[in-house]
C-alpha cells in the first residue's frame, strides 16, 4: 500500500466495548419476589421523600441467611423481617440483611424504612428557580434501565416480576398517577393520599409515580379509561398531541391478537423528562416536548409515532417482559417497528415502507460512524449503553425482515403465539426462536446469526445488462461488505433474495417476474434467457432485508424503475443511481419523475439528488417546485437549495425566511439554509443574514422554540464572523428557554472552527461556565459542543465531564467524543507533517530540476 494513501483510507469500525466493559449476568437469585408495597410522603418544597418499602420474597431454597438489595444513595434507618427487626450492612449501593433466622419455605415481609432529601436520580423533582419561574412544580420517577434502586430497595433487575402498590402521600392539590388501579384516596391533615394498586406481576424498572398540578383530559378505549396528564393550559396540545391513542389500542390489540392487558392507560406529560417517553406499566411518561400545536401537528409525525412506540411497549416489554438487559431489541424494536406498522396502517404502506427505510438510515450512520455490535450482547459497562440505534432501529428492521419471510398470515400468527404464550413471563432471544418455529415450522436461526448475534449488515452492488444476440439478461451482484482474512472471506451474508424483471405495457400496470435468487458470494453472475428485453428491473422486490444497494446499470432501466416500480424503495434505489450520474440527462429524468411521482417520499428522495448536482438548471427545477403542496417536499427543496450556492437560491430561501411558510419545518429550514449559504461567494450576504437572524431571534418563537433555535445554527455556520459567536454565547446563559439553550451550547462548539485564538478561548472560557450544569440533556449538548472543537483544552473539559458525571450515557458520549477531538487533532498533525514533507520533497525536485538545467545549460 502506497503510505500516502494509508492515510485517506476509511477506518476500522470503532468498537462498542469501551475500557471496563465486561460480561453481565443476572445475580443469583434468593427468592421470588411476589409483592412490593412502598408507602411514601412527599414533601415537594424540601424536595425530599420517605416511608416504608415491603416486599414479599418466596425464598428459592432453604438456610439463606443473607439478602442483597439494591439499594443507591438512600438513608436506611431500619430493616424488619416478619415485625422483627433485622442487622444489617449498607454500602450505599447494595442493602445486605443479616437475618436472624435462616431461610425456611415459609415466604418473608421484608420491611425498610428509609428516606432521602435531593435525589439526583430514580425520582427527580422539578421546580421554579430564579431563571425558570415559570417552570411546574413535579415529581416524576424514571426507572430504565436500573434506577429504581435510587427510589426504593429492590432487587433491581428484569428477570423478577411482581405486582405492586404504592400509596403517596402529596400536598392537596397534587395529582398522583401511578401504575394500575387507583384503589382509593383520602385526605388527611391538609394531604392527600393516593392509593394505586398493580395487579398483574411487572419488573421493577417500570414502576412508576407522577405528581403534579395537572389538568386530567379524559378518553377511553371500550371500557378502559384512557386518560392523558398535562399542565394547565395545554389540553387543546393534549388532544392533538395523544387524541389517536384509543384508535392505537384498539389496532395493536387486533395486530398483537391481545386485548390491551391492564385496567387503565394512563399517558403523564412532565418537563425536564431525560427521554421522550418511557412505557411504565400502565402508566406512560411522556416529554412535555412532545406537545404539537396545531401548525406543528401539520408535518410533525414524530409524537404520534412516540405515542404509538410507547403504547406498544405495553405488550412488547410491559406483557412480555425481557429476562436480561441483552435481549432488549426483543422489546425496542418491536416498539420501533410498532411504528412502522401503525404509519402504514395510518397512512399506506408506501408511508410504512419509508418510515423504515428512515430507521435503517439511522441505523447505517451509527455503524458506519460510531461502531458496529451485534443486536444482543452482554459486554458492557452499564446496560443503558445497549440502547442505541442497533437495539431501536436495526431491531425494527430485523422484525420487518421476519416478516418478509413469513409473510402476512404467518406473520401475525407468530406475534400472536409469542404474545400469548409469554404473557406475565420473561423471555430472551431464544425464546423468540422459537415461537416463529412452533408456529410457522420456519427456522430463522441463519438470519439472527446474521444480523443479531453478529454485526453488520450487506452492502450490495447490483450491475445488469442485456444480451441482445443470445436474449440473456445478465445479472451481476457483488457483497462489497466481505473482506479477505487469511485467504478467506469473511462478513459475507448467506441470503435469499428475490428478484424481478419488469414490462411495462401502455395503460396496464407493470408486469413483474420474480426468481429467487440465493446470494452468498462475494461476487455472483447469473444469466436468465428471456423471450424479450425488460424495462426495468428490480432487486429484493418488497424490500424487505436489512442492505445497502447501489445500482449500476443504464440508464433507459433506472429511468424506467424510477416512474414505473411498484415499490418505492426500490424507486429510491434508482433516483439515487440516477442522481450519481450528475448530468443533464439526469437533471432531465429527475425533474420528470418529480412532476409525475405521486408519493411526497420520493419526491423528496429526487430533490436530495438535484441537490447534489451541481448544475444551473438541478437549481431551476428546485427553484420552480418550491410551492410543492406537501410541507416535508418544500423543506427538502429549501434543504437542497443550500448546496447552489448562488444568488438564486438565496433569494428564494431569502423570500420564505422574510414571509414564512404554513410549516414551522420548511421555516426552520429556510432560516438555518442562509447561514449555510452565507459562504464563499456570497460572503457578502454575512451583514444582512447577521441582522436578519438578530430579527427572528428578537421577535420570533414558534413551537418549542424550533424556529430561534434555526436562526442560532444559521449563525453557527458563519465560521469566521465574531458577532456570531457573541450573539450564539448570549443564549447560553441560564433563564433561555430550554430548547433553544440547548441548540446554542451546541453551536458554539460548532462556530468554533475558523475562529481566531482569542475568539476561542472566549468559547472555551464559555464552556468551563457551563459544566456545572447537571441537568442531563444541558451535559449531552456541551458534549455535543466540545466535541466540534478541535483543541486539548476541549479534551480537557470532557475528561473532566466523564470523571464527574454518574450517568452512564454521559460518561460513554464524553469519552467517544475525547476520541474524537483526538483522533481529529492527530489526523490535523499527521496532514500538517505529510504536507511538509511534501513541500520539502517539491523543494528538492525544483533545486534538483535547477541543477539538471544548469548542467544542461553548461554541457551546450
Amino acid at each position: 500500500m502506497n503510505h500516502l494513501q494509508h492515510y485517506f483510507d476509511a477506518e476500522e469500525k470503532k468498537s462498542f466495548e469501551l475500557p471496563g466493559a465486561k460480561p453481565h449476568y443476572n445475580p443469583d437469585r434468593a427468592g421470588q419476589v411476589g409483592h412490593i408495597a412502598l408507602d411514601l410522603a412527599l414533601d415537594i418544597d424540601n424536595q425530599s421523600f420517605g416511608g416504608t418499602c415491603t416486599i414479599t420474597l418466596t425464598p428459592v431454597r432453604s438456610n439463606i441467611k443473607q439478602l442483597n438489595l439494591d439499594a443507591v444513595d438512600l438513608t436506611i434507618s431500619a430493616v424488619l423481617v416478619d415485625n422483627i427487626s433485622q442487622s444489617f450492612n449498607y454500602d450505599g449501593e447494595i442493602l445486605t440483611i443479616n437475618l436472624s433466622e435462616a431461610t425456611t419455605d415459609k415466604d418473608l415481609k421484608i420491611s425498610i424504612e428509609y428516606s432521602k432529601e435531593k435525589p439526583q436520580r430514580g425520582l427527580y423533582f422539578i421546580a421554579p428557580d430564579e431563571h425558570y419561574p415559570n417552570k411546574p412544580s413535579q415529581v416524576w420517577t424514571q426507572g430504565e434501565d436500573e434506577d429504581s434502586r435510587y427510589w426504593f430497595p429492590c432487587f433491581d433487575y428484569p428477570g423478577q416480576l411482581a405486582t405492586s402498590e404504592i400509596k403517596i402521600t402529596v400536598p392537596s392539590d397534587y395529582i398522583a398517577i401511578s401504575n394500575g388501579e387507583l384503589f382509593k384516596t383520602e385526605e388527611k391533615d391538609g394531604k392527600k393520599i393516593y392509593h394505586w394498586l398493580q395487579f398483574q406481576v411487572h419488573p421493577t424498572y417500570l414502576m412508576t409515580l407522577a405528581v403534579g398540578k395537572f389538568a386530567e383530559i379524559e378518553d377511553k378505549w371500550q371500557d378502559i379509561p384512557v386518560n392523558y396528564y398535562v399542565e394547565k393550559g395545554k389540553e387543546t396540545e393534549a388532544k392533538i398531541s395523544m387524541g389517536k391513542t384509543p384508535k392505537m389500542i384498539e389496532f395493536f390489540s387486533q395486530k398483537y391478537g391481545y386485548s390491551y392487558p391492564y385496567s387503565k392507560y394512563a399517558q403523564v406529560c412532565v418537563d425536564d423528562f431525560i427521554f421522550g417517553g418511557m412505557e411504565n406499566t400502565s402508566t406512560t411518561i411522556l416529554t412535555d416536548r412532545c406537545l404539537l400545536d396545531e401548525k406543528a401537528s401539520l408535518d410533525n409525525r414524530n409524537t404520534e409515532s412516540l405515542v404509538a412506540h410507547e403504547l406498544a411497549h405495553q405488550w412488547f416489554g410491559d406483557l412480555v417482559v425481557i429476562k436480561h438487559w441483552s435481549h432488549a431489541w426483543i422489546k425496542e424494536g418491536a416498539a420501533s417497528y410498532a411504528e412502522v406498522l401503525w404509519t402504514e396502517y395510518e397512512y399506506g404502506k408506501d408511508e410504512g415502507a419509508y418510515y423504515l427505510l428512515g430507521e435503517a438510515r439511522n441505523y447505517f450512520q451509527e455503524d458506519s460512524s460510531r461502531y458496529r455490535r451485534p443486536i444482543v450482547t452482554n459486554v458492557y459497562r452499564e446496560a443503558i449503553e445497549l440502547y442505541d440505534r442497533h437495539l431501536y432501529e436495526k431491531g425494527a428492521c430485523v422484525y420487518h425482515m421476519i416478516r418478509g419471510i413469513l409473510g402476512e398470515e404467518l406473520f401475525d400468527k407468530f406475534i400472536h403465539s409469542f404474545i400469548n404464550k409469554n404473557a406475565h413471563k420473561t423471555v430472551e432471544t431464544i425464546d423468540l426462536l422459537r415461537s416463529i418455529e412452533e408456529s410457522t415450522g420456519y427456522n430463522l436461526s441463519p438470519l439472527f446469526d446474521q444480523y443479531v448475534f453478529r454485526g453488520g449488515h450487506p452492502d450490495f452492488n447490483i450491475n445488469y445488462s442485456w444480451d441482445s444476440d443470445s436474449k440473456l439478461a445478465i445479472v451481476k451482484i457483488k457483497q462489497t461488505q466481505a473482506k479477505e482474512k487469511d485467504g478467506k472471506f469473511i462478513d459475507l451474508f448467506d441470503l435469499k433474495i428475490p428478484f424481478a424483471f419488469g414490462y411495462l405495457k401502455e395503460g396496464e400496470k407493470p408486469v413483474l417476474n420474480t426468481v429467487s435468487l440465493k446470494l452468498n458470494q462475494l461476487e455472483q453472475i447469473f444469466y436468465f434467457p428471456l423471450q424479450e428485453k425488460p424495462d426495468f428491473i428490480s432487486f429484493d422486490v418488497g424490500n424487505y432485508h436489512l442492505k445497502t444497494v447501489k445500482l449500476e446499470y443504464g440508464f433507459s432501466e433506472l429511468k424506467n424503475q424510477l416512474n414505473h416500480d411498484p415499490d418505492v424503495i426500490s424507486r429510491i434505489y434508482a433516483t439515487m443511481a440516477i442522481g450519481k450520474k450528475g448530468n443533464l440527462e439526469a437533471v432531465k429524468a429527475l425533474e420528470y419523475a418529480l412532476e409525475n411521482e405521486r408519493f411526497w417520499g420520493v419526491k423528496v428522495e429526487i430533490v436530495k439528488q438535484l441537490g447534489k448536482i451541481k448544475l444551473n438548471q438541478a437549481m431551476e427545477v428546485l427553484i420552480n417546485h418550491l410551492n410543492d403542496t406537501n410541507p416535508k417536499v418544500r423543506k427538502a427543496i429549501v434543504e437542497a437549495l443550500t448546496h447552489h450556492k448562488n444568488e438564486a437560491s438565496y433569494n428564494a430561501l431569502k423570500n420564505i425566511v422574510i414571509n414564512g411558510d404554513a410549516s414551522y419545518y420548511v421555516e426552520s429550514s429556510a432560516i438555518n439554509g442562509l447561514g449555510k449559504l452565507t459562504t464563499g461567494s456570497l460572503e457578502d450576504k454575512e451583514e444582512e443574514v447577521i441582522t436578519l437572524l438578530e430579527e427572528i431571534l428578537t421577535e420570533k418563537s414558534g413551537w418549542n422554540e424550533v424556529i430561534r433555535s434555526s436562526a442560532i445554527t444559521a449563525l453557527s455556520h458563519l465560521k469566521t464572523n465574531e458577532k456570531a459567536v457573541d450573539i450564539i454565547a448570549k443564549y447560553t446563559i441560564l433563564g433561555t428557554p430550554q430548547p433553544l439553550r440547548l441548540t446554542a451550547i451546541r453551536s458554539l462548539g460548532s462556530i468554533a472552527k475558523g475562529q481566531k485564538s482569542d475568539k476561542l478561548t472566549f468559547i472555551l472560557e464559555k464552556f468551563e461556565s457551563l459544566m456545572s450544569d447537571t441537568f442531563f440533556l444541558t451535559q449531552m449538548s456541551l458534549i455535543g459542543g466540545l466535541g466540534q472543537i478541535e483543541d486539548s483544552q476541549a479534551i480537557a473539559l470532557l475528561t473532566n465531564l466523564a470523571d464527574s458525571t454518574p450517568d452512564g450515557r454521559v460518561k460513554r458520549r464524553a469519552e467517544e467524543a475525547i476520541n474524537g477531538v483526538r483522533g481529529k487533532l492527530g489526523k490535523d498533525k499527521t496532514m500538517k507533517d505529510l504536507q511538509q514533507a511534501m513541500d520539502k520533497l517539491k523543494e528538492e525536485n525544483q533545486d534538483l530540476q535547477s541543477r539538471l538545467a544548469k548542467l544542461e545549460t553548461t554541457n551546450n
